[in-house]
């Protein structure tokens, strides 16, 4: 499908790879012109109340091709996960929900007998097509990798923290993907540290960098404005880094993180 679009496999659907997080600076009235450039896998959490509105109305407009991945703000129980996936299909008027989070697993949501009971029931029945978790904890996350009923896991992955690479990615079973996030270890890369005179990447560059790895299929971003989301999506239109490119900024990530290191 090229560099750009992948297919989630659980469900078919067609996604552009560049994924858009709904809960930073992009303004309301500016989601409809991104949705135009083919940006369709959307990140929303309850939190990002200014975008409740222009999410509810795409949704109406276009449902079937736009991949909703959201979730309750708490998962520690069964009943948490059932009511909040009930609560985000009432408030977005919605009959079912892509991808289904558990959030922050060990941190805001658990994985227990009785929160995975509830994923399954709800995938089950419809309300949910596809489950998925985000975490920080990656020897956590490569167990899940290679041996839960998730189909998307979100981690994170960057030049700066790229241990992905040696505890989740090797693990991965042949239907579950991986969704990475804080590609620009929160900016910091793109930034350049003391001593550094190489170029600095821009946004581009830390996306094009994750979705250079054959792991993953799917990269948030979060543009604080339409021009951000326009010059991302053209970073990627350059396709794949190449090695020299991947060294440049492995080089770097090492500088961010503060040592060399071995796939932190």
């Amino acid at each position: 499908m090229g560099f750009t679009r992948t297919t989630l496999r659980k469900t078919g659907a067609d996604v552009h790879r560049l994924g858009l997080a709904l809960n930073y600076g992009m303004a309301p009235d500016e989601l409809p012109a991104a949705l135009d450039r083919g940006v369709n896998y959307l990140f929303w959490t309850k939190t990002a109340r200014q975008m409740k509105a222009p999410l509810k109305d795409a949704l109406k407009r276009d449902r079937e091709s736009l991949v909703l991945a959201t979730g309750p703000s708490l998962g520690w129980f069964g009943g948490n996960v059932r009511r909040g996936c009930e609560s985000i299909l009432k408030e977005l008027e919605i009959e079912y929900i892509d991808v289904f989070h558990l959030f922050w697993l060990g941190k805001m949501s658990a994985w227990t007998r009785g929160t995975v009971d509830a994923l399954l029931e709800l995938r089950e029945e419809g309300k949910v097509k596809s489950l998925a978790v985000s975490i920080h904890d990656r020897p956590r996350a490569g167990e899940l990798a290679e041996d839960s009923p998730l189909d998307l896991l979100m981690v994170r992955y960057n030049a700066a923290h790229p241990g992905a690479e040696r505890d989740i990615f090797p693990k991965l079973d042949g239907d579950k993907q991986l969704v990475a996030y804080t590609a620009t270890c929160w900016r910091r890369l793109l930034k350049a540290p003391a001593g550094w005179t190489e170029p600095v990447p821009t946004a581009g560059d830390c996306y094009r960098f994750a979705l250079t790895n054959e792991h993953v299929s799917i990269c948030l971003n979060g543009p604080a404005s339409l021009g951000q989301l326009d010059e991302n999506l053209a970073a990627l239109e350059k396709g794949p880094m190449d090695a020299s490119e991947l060294a440049w900024m492995r080089r770097l990530g090492e500088r961010v993180h503060g040592k060399t290191f071995d796939l932190a």
